[in-house]
């Protein structure tokens, strides 16, 4: 790898990572070696790029490097490609053109040579034929959550009983066919997950709920790792005992 590129791999794994990266950790990745590295960081210091830390401790890359935003490699190219044909595939009509216009943006973006990447690229994402229809507008739930908007749902469960809920929505789960408002219930007092083909009517109340999104996420990730580890406990023993009678 020539130096420039060396140079330029270094201040993206700086930018992408949020914990201080150390010179064994840089020297992996880059597959050079560690004294490269130094010296490397050292050329960067004196190109007045903002990277504090030092050898032991790691580094960090502090705000304000100006830096083209399109650089892009090839394997970069094609990551936003492949993510952007699942989006297009998969997201709701308004994410979908967003992601369609994000193509459009990083073609015109990008040197000519580059532009068969997108193109003509070469993978697909295969279509979701079977994807649940969305009762809903799922850009209406995605302002809620940025706005910190509760919601009031008629719901309809998986044996068609209707419930009207207060919710407090935190995250939007895409997955193969279905779309799931994962979201604080005011009625259970707990997390609970929403599928959006069940939903009969969704408004946006004015009322806000009482905490940020970001912490009710970290709490939801929290919540749903003891959930794993108690079906885990539960299928091991089950397992367990199995094998013990058979």
């Amino acid at each position: 790898m020539r130096k420039a590129d060396r140079l330029f791999e270094i201040i993206q794994i700086l930018r992408r990572s949020k914990q201080p990266v150390t010179a064994d950790a840089m020297a992996a990745e880059l597959e050079t070696s560690k004294r490269s590295v130094y010296r490397d960081i050292a050329a960067l210091l004196a190109q007045r790029v903002p990277i504090r830390g030092e050898a032991g401790i790691g580094y960090v890359l502090d705000k304000g490097l100006d830096m083209p935003p399109l650089m892009l490699t090839t394997d970069e190219i094609e990551a936003a490609v492949l993510g952007a044909q699942w989006v297009i595939n998969r997201g709701d009509p308004q994410l979908s053109k967003a992601a369609q216009d994000l193509l459009a943006k990083i073609e015109a973006s990008i040197p000519e040579r580059l532009r068969p990447y997108i193109d003509d690229p070469a993978h697909r994402v295969v279509p979701a034929w079977d994807r649940a229809k969305d009762a809903i507008d799922l850009g209406m739930v995605r302002g809620a959550i940025n706005g910190s908007r509760k919601m009031l749902l008629d719901y309809r469960d998986v044996e068609g009983r209707a419930t009207k809920r207060v919710i407090w929505p935190i995250i939007l789960g895409y997955y193969e066919t279905t779309r799931i408002i994962c979201a604080w219930c005011e009625t259970r007092k707990d997390f609970r997950s929403f599928r959006s083909d069940r939903v009969v009517t969704a408004t946006v109340l004015d009322e806000r709920f009482p905490e940020r999104p970001s912490s009710l996420r970290v709490k939801w990730r929290k919540a749903m790792e003891a959930d794993w580890k108690r079906r885990k406990a539960e299928w091991d023993k089950e397992k367990k005992a199995a094998g013990a009678g058979g």
